[in-house]
């Protein structure tokens, strides 16, 4: 007999975008069914839960999570979080749906999760985010030679960067485009970490975190988060640009990056549609 059924799902981290994925959920969007939430703010998962119609549990510890029925789980979290817990996740026979693509740019953390995702036959998911062309990179990336995005954002989605610690780099006062930031991808992902994991997802696709340049443009007068990608190579050369609405929950988010986030996870449950007995 063949039936259909939900895919379980685990999700850590209830804010702006783990919230919108539950809800998506919630609203029937994804074939799955939300079993269980964690964030190191219980307060973000009780608010979450009270406007769901279905009632995940919330877990105190991560010990919780990794021990419940859940198949998946979807980081929504942060970089620390993905380095903290992912490997733990498929050591738990679970699959797993990241968010935060930048921590893998950690050769040693790609390297072990790899490993045992091979070993314990369980499958990894990276949305790919607030730009497009993804499936063109791949298919040339033998013949890539240079692969450079440009992300233009309004200053109040950057302020909070790692990178204004370490530079002395002002946006107060800012009436025209700058330049902040010219370096190669893994950089980028460390200096702002919630706000170019599309160079992260670009550099896994492409040529590498290392050979893959970024530029950042805070734009006082820009609405909308913009990206643009050029990549050269024996193939000819490629051109992509995408405008996006930020989430209206987080501006540091394009609202893209969602919708992105919550195709993907309706393409993972989908593999479970159907189960035979």
């Amino acid at each position: 007999m063949t039936m259909n059924r939900r895919r379980r799902v685990g999700l850590i981290g209830c804010g702006a975008i783990g919230s919108e994925i539950a809800v998506a959920i919630d609203s029937g969007r994804v074939n799955a069914e939300l079993v269980i939430v964690y964030d190191i703010y219980r307060e973000r998962c009780e608010a979450l839960v009270n406007r769901l119609n279905s009632k995940p549990s919330v877990a105190d510890e991560i010990d919780a999570l990794l021990a419940s029925d859940a198949e998946l789980i979807v980081e929504a979290a942060s970089q620390q979080a993905v380095k903290d817990h992912a490997k733990s996740i498929v050591e738990h026979s679970k699959d797993l749906m990241l968010m935060s693509v930048g921590a893998l740019l950690d050769d040693a953390l790609y390297a072990e999760l790899h490993s045992l995702l091979e070993r314990y036959g369980r499958r990894l998911y990276l949305p790919s985010g607030a730009i497009a062309g993804i499936d063109a990179i791949r298919s040339v990336r033998h013949l890539l030679k240079e692969v450079t995005i440009t992300t233009r954002k309004h200053p109040r989605a950057l302020i909070d960067a790692p990178f204004f610690k370490e530079h002395r780099v002002s946006l107060k006062g800012l009436r025209r485009a700058k330049v902040i930031y010219r370096g190669n991808a893994r950089e980028a992902i460390r200096l702002f970490p919630a706000n170019v994991n599309v160079a992260a997802i670009l550099s896994l696709a492409g040529i590498g975190a290392d050979r893959t340049m970024v530029r950042i443009v805070a734009d006082p007068r820009a609405k909308r988060n913009i990206h643009e990608i050029q990549a050269k190579g024996e193939f000819g050369e490629l051109y992509f640009k995408v405008s996006n609405i930020p989430s209206p929950n987080n501006p540091k988010t394009s609202y893209l990056a969602v919708l992105s986030a919550i195709e993907c996870l309706a393409r993972a449950c989908d593999d479970m549609v159907s189960i035979g007995t």
